[in-house]
């Protein structure tokens, strides 16, 4: 009797195994996270948090003006709506300070109750390397002055775009505060002084050709521009102080006592 068998094709070759799978091994150098791009405010923010480190209760604070300084004028704020700061009074160096302030819950006074001022925060339009600094260009360039002058620790907050060779380097305003009264006339006194620099004098305005930006003490602005370096400047601030008609310029010389630096490798901190 015949006996099926099942059908079989014969072949030479040997039968195919699938090999197991195997995990890929980790590679030793993981790719590196995706960098992140901080924005220039962001950068500012960081400096301020970093400054307001430095506040305690109890403390008088000088209350800088600008687009870095409302970041540490918010977080102090903040901190004092928190309870992690307690008893701050704050002078501000602007009438959009004060406001700001007293909007995040500040209490405010002014020089003349508080002579001595603990704290100082604010930022800097020009650092140059020995922390001089030119501020100013947000016109409240003389109450800064005052205040800042007045305070035992002075804590300036930029980001690195900030950061100049010398004073003028950024080729932008170093400005001069100048009474209403013949101002042209001023004007070309200072640009005289620093010819030899190149320096051009420019009334400053509300707007494109609108009328003269007034300071919160009712006086003009005249920027200067530099090309070149204007070489000392003491004497330099010494030439400016004795023009009649000028109240005060934006050259901060020897007062900064702190730096604080916010760029893309982080934060660096440098003490006088």
């Amino acid at each position: 009797m015949a006996i099926a068998y099942p059908h079989f094709i014969a072949s030479d070759k040997p039968p195919v195994v699938n090999p197991p799978r195997i995990s890929p091994l980790p590679s030793p150098h993981p790719p590196p996270p995706p960098q992140v791009i901080l924005t220039q405010d962001e950068l500012k923010k960081i400096a301020a948090y970093k400054a307001v480190e430095s506040v305690e209760s109890g403390m008088v604070l000088g209350l800088g003006t600008g687009s870095t300084a409302k970041h540490a004028v918010t977080r102090i704020g903040d901190l004092l709506r928190l309870g992690k700061l307690t008893n701050i009074t704050g002078i501000p160096t602007s009438r959009m300070t004060h406001e700001l302030a007293l909007s995040v819950g500040i209490p405010l006074s002014d020089l003349d109750s508080h002579p001595v001022v603990d704290l100082a925060i604010d930022g800097a339009d020009e650092v140059d390397p020995h922390m001089n600094l030119v501020k100013g260009r947000g016109g409240s360039l003389l109450r800064e002055k005052m205040i800042e002058g007045a305070c035992k620790k002075f804590i300036v907050i930029v980001d690195e775009s900030k950061l100049v060779e010398h004073i003028g380097g950024s080729g932008l305003a170093m400005p001069v505060e100048v009474v209403p009264f013949c101002w042209k006339f001023t004007a070309e006194r200072l640009r005289l002084l620093f010819e030899e620099a190149g320096c051009v004098a420019r009334l400053r305005r509300d707007g494109e050709g609108g009328e003269p930006f007034v300071t919160d003490n009712k006086n003009y602005i005249v920027d200067l521009y530099f090309e070149r370096d204007i070489g000392d400047l003491m004497v330099a601030s010494d030439r400016i102080l004795r023009l009649p008609g000028v109240v005060e310029h934006g050259m901060f010389l020897g007062m900064a006592t702190t730096l604080i630096v916010a760029g893309e490798l982080g934060v660096k901190v440098k003490n006088k």
